[in-house]
């Protein structure tokens, strides 16, 4: 196990170990599992894992829309939240498709690499809303609205889940 990295980082059925003396630049680390823009551009490597929340989705989803329906009034949003190595110290939600934010609570962090809970009181209204969650990392990285890279790797875009309340 690699805490705080990505899974592809942690080794499954391990056969044997052979340390070496310079990072390993087998095809996947020196080709694919890199933050790139273009297939010819090498890129950054992934390593750490990137500031990331999501929300359990409230009330029950709509079959053919995928629309999640809610009843009005008060709905507790819930979710996790975490970031490689380092602790989360923000997480902000919004109700009207990120035009305004407001902080949500946050659980006590259960260990160093461990998801930290949090959870937003909304006041829901009539109407179709989207919600979205993000975090924020303690060296003030955010989650981005969208971020692509050739290999699609570390995707760490906010969450929007469409809801309907009733």
């Amino acid at each position: 196990m690699v805490p705080g990295w990505y899974g592809m980082t942690s080794v499954k059925w391990l056969e044997s170990i052979e340390f070496v003396e310079r990072p390993f630049t087998g095809y996947q680390m020196a080709h694919c599992y890199r933050y790139s823009q273009t297939k010819e551009e090498p890129g950054a490597p992934v390593d750490l894992v990137r500031v990331n929340a999501l929300m359990t989705p409230p009330g029950i989803p709509d079959f053919l829309t995928r629309e999640r329906l809610v009843k009005q009034g008060a709905v507790l949003l819930r979710g996790r939240a975490w970031a490689g190595r380092l602790r989360v110290i923000r997480v902000e939600v919004s109700s009207d498709a990120g035009s305004t934010w407001a902080d949500a609570s946050l659980e006590e962090p259960v260990s160093e690499f461990a998801w930290r809970g949090w959870s937003f009181l909304w006041q829901a209204s009539q109407g179709r809303h989207e919600l979205r969650v993000r975090a924020t990392d303690e060296s003030s990285a955010k989650q981005p609205d969208a971020e692509w890279n050739y290999h699609g790797m570390g995707n760490n875009a906010v969450q929007r889940v469409a809801v309907l309340v009733e």
